[in-house]
């Protein structure tokens, strides 16, 4: 056998090996999905003060973030307040 030849004879049996071994890897059980523990409370807490469920903490995240979005949309909230005086703070910006 010449070298080409062996180099060749190599690459087929990877190729075959990898044939063989992909359905035997794709038939393998994913690993179940596990969540962390949730935190405890520190002795004196209240009761309410840790979160019971993951589902009570995806709450909490979801209410903050509705604050901040009402947060970022405040100068909108605004304008009609300070679209009347709008033009004497102009003026007086003018003068200084």
């Amino acid at each position: 056998m010449t070298k080409t030849q062996r180099i060749l004879a190599a690459f087929a049996l990877a190729g075959a090996a990898a044939g063989l071994a992909a359905p035997a890897a794709s038939a393998a059980q994913p690993a179940p999905l596990t969540l962390p523990d949730l935190p405890t409370a520190a002795p004196g807490m209240p009761q309410g003060a840790t979160p019971g469920s993951v589902q009570e903490i995806g709450a909490k995240v979801s209410e903050g973030a509705n604050q901040l979005n009402q947060l970022m949309t405040l100068p909108d909230q605004l304008q009609p307040a300070i679209a009347p005086v709008a033009p004497l703070v102009d003026l007086l910006g003018a003068v200084q």
